[in-house]
């Protein structure tokens, strides 16, 4: 294949996979007003193959907005509602004693992890050793139970929620498990039109709820597309040391940063922060990564991944403003 005859096939590509992500977008806006930020970083963890945690108050519309986006694709779907009481074989599933014509035998029952797009709902509720039964499927797609390994349905994609002010018998996601997400997407409360337009659609007699429009072949031929988007050698390196400045001993790590935070980013970040950026650079039309692609997605993908030390913790320091201050300072250094 000549490179006008590969320039034209990447063309059509780009175009399959706006059109794709419009149409599933399309459906979730069925019920989802507003909040249009939220709908297009859940897409983007869908169709770059990563996690999302969907932080926000009670009553936002999180678990809607997961269980809309399972509905416009044509893929199982479960959720898992996370107590105190939840144990790890409720999530993996466990070995049952069957009844054969050979006699009896262990079988293994799948637990709801087993699904394409899995609902954490409110999994700080549970206990860490049951959180932790996420770990291998959201990093290895398996599920290992008494030595076997199982392999989960793909695509595979995990959407949890919690909610940031009840904190009371609650466990905050350890820094691991934390790390595993791809975005930390947050919610706010809509504007005045938004809610009249949420009161409409929620309060009459006819509800819309969206259709099925996308397959798992579908879905993973776009995760595919946008591995495919090029990114310059002065991007990569501008991620690279903007990963690497969120944390205390950064090269360009600003005032803020060096004061208030314990730990910046590990290597899992700048790896999400490269592939959302080729996301967006596709549902733009664009081949290539621009810095204002890495600028729209470095707080989404940052901001779960900085830890904060006692004195930022005290002063209520916000992550995303590190993440901000952090990319002025990469900027200012690499224009020098």
């Amino acid at each position: 294949m000549t490179d006008h005859e590969k320039s034209q096939d990447f063309a059509r590509q780009m175009q399959a996979f706006q059109a794709g992500c419009e149409k599933i977008a399309a459906q979730v806006r069925r019920t989802i007003v507003g909040q249009q930020d939220v709908i297009e970083q859940v897409m983007t963890c869908l169709l770059c193959g990563g996690h999302g945690l969907v932080e926000g108050v009670p009553g936002l519309g999180k678990t809607l907005l997961v269980q809309s986006l399972a509905r416009a694709l044509d893929l199982s779907f479960s959720r898992i509602q996370f107590t105190p009481d939840l144990m790890p074989a409720d999530i993996t599933g466990t070995n049952i004693v069957v009844e054969s014509p050979a006699g009896r035998k262990f079988e293994f029952q799948p637990g709801p992890v087993f699904a394409n797009v899995v609902l954490a709902d409110e999994i700080n509720r549970a206990t860490p050793k049951t959180q932790s039964a996420l770990l291998e499927a959201m990093q290895e797609q398996t599920v290992s139970v008494a030595r076997t390994t199982h392999r989960l349905p793909g695509p595979f994609m995990v959407l949890a929620t919690q909610n940031p002010l009840e904190m009371e018998g609650t466990y905050p996601l350890p820094e691991a498990q934390l790390d595993r997400f791809f975005f930390k997407i947050l919610i706010y409360p809509p504007a005045a039109g938004e809610l009249a337009e949420i009161l409409d659609r929620t309060t009459g007699a006819d509800q819309a709820l969206p259709s099925a429009v996308a397959s798992a072949d579908e879905i993973l031929r776009l995760r595919q597309t946008v591995r495919q988007v090029a990114v310059a050698a002065h991007v990569k390196d501008f991620i690279a040391r903007l990963a690497l400045s969120t944390g205390p001993g950064g090269p360009q790590a600003p005032p803020e940063v060096k004061k208030y935070v314990r730990y910046g980013s590990s290597p899992r970040g700048a790896q999400a922060v490269a592939l959302a950026a080729k996301a967006r650079a596709l549902a733009q039309g664009r081949a290539n990564v621009a810095f204002d692609d890495v600028h729209a997605v470095a707080c989404p993908a940052l901001r779960h991944r900085i830890i904060l030390n006692f004195d930022g913790q005290a002063d209520g320091i916000i992550p995303d403003d590190l993440i901000n201050k952090t990319i002025q300072s990469v900027v200012k250094t690499q224009t020098m």
